[in-house]
Parts: C-alpha cells; sequence; structure tokens
C-alpha cells in the first residue's frame, strides 16, 4: 500500500523534522534538541517518514542517521508542476500589464 505523500507531510511536527534534515543529517537525539520535541514523537515521527521514504535511515555505532530522500519529493514536485505553470502564466500576464500600464502613465 503507498502512503500519500501529502498526507504525510499535513503533520505539522514532520515538516518541522523535514524542515531541519533540509540543513542535512542529524541523529534522533540531535532533532529532539533541536525541535524541543520528546524523543519518542520524534522517534514516532521519523517511523512515518522513513517508512513513506521521505527520509532514510543508517545506523552509525549506536546511532541513528536520518537523511532527506529525493523520491517522494519528486512526486510532490510532479504534482505541483502544472499549478505552477498556471500561477507562472498569470504572472506573466499580470507583469506585462503592469509593464504596459506604466508606460502609458
Amino acid at each position: 500500500m503507498a502512503t500519500d505523500p501529502f498526507a504525510v507531510v499535513a503533520e505539522p511536527q514532520r515538516r518541522r523534522i523535514l524542515e531541519q534534515l533540509r540543513g542535512g543529517h542529524a541523529t534522533v537525539g540531535e532533532l529532539v534538541d533541536r525541535l524541543a520535541l520528546p524523543q519518542p514523537t520524534v522517534s514516532k515521527h521519523l517511523k512515518v517518514l522513513r517508512d513513506s521514504g521521505f527520509v532514510t535511515c543508517e545506523v552509525a555505532a549506536q546511532k541513528r542517521v536520518y537523511r532527506l530522500a529525493p523520491g517522494p519529493f519528486e512526486q510532490l514536485d510532479s504534482w505541483l508542476l502544472p499549478y505552477l505553470r498556471l500561477w507562472n502564466h498569470h504572472l506573466d500576464a499580470l507583469g506585462h500589464h503592469l509593464a504596459r500600464k506604466d508606460a502609458t502613465s
């Protein structure tokens, strides 16, 4: 059963974890400190992120090191692309309109 990437990132604490990992890898303890959340809460959300493919986990000595994984982000990007094109088209049209208005002023 595939996990809906939008459902995964809908949860605010998971987005906070992803934002932290955007800057590079981190251990559970580092995330607990940075986010000021209880360790069980961070671990619970990391499990969801790992199971859905948003993060990878590597064991280094007695620590688990988490990193972002591109797959689900590419899915989100693919879904958003048509909407971005639509907005870019509208913003380009607005820019042309404003440029014409300035030229006639």
